[in-house]
């Protein structure tokens, strides 16, 4: 499976941004997600949603703010960020992974091993 991230850039605070990934390869029964890092801290869990696109997953950081949706028929996973913070500022990646269930990658959201497939990663910036 590849990913291809885009849609980044820069927006002022409470600005919005809409990234997108397209998957390509073998994508059947994936749940997808977004991790990002910002400079100088590890990487985070963000979001993820599983293959049908009814279980969806949110940080407590972004919960509210941001929504992640996919169209399988595009192949495409969108992640729909509102009320930006300066905080949000990072590298966004978009992974995907078949062998769990969308519970169990959340459980161990921190768990970027348990991700078989990163994309490039989007820089985000947002400032105040």
């Amino acid at each position: 499976v590849q990913l291809q991230a885009s849609g980044g850039g820069l927006v002022q605070a409470g600005g919005s941004l809409r990234l997108s990934c397209v998957a390509s390869g073998r994508t059947f029964n994936n749940c997808m997600g977004w991790f990002r890092q910002a400079p100088g801290k590890e990487r985070e869990f963000v979001a993820l949603i599983d293959w049908i696109g009814s279980t969806t997953y949110y940080a407590d950081s972004v919960k509210g703010r941001f929504t992640i949706s996919r169209d399988n028929a595009k192949n495409t996973v969108y992640l729909q960020m509102n009320s930006l913070k300066p905080e949000d500022t990072a590298v966004y990646y978009c992974v995907a992974d078949s062998r769990y269930s969308a519970g169990y990658y959340f459980q161990r959201q921190q768990g970027t091993q348990l991700w078989a497939y990163w994309g490039q990663g989007t820089l985000v910036t947002v400032s105040s």
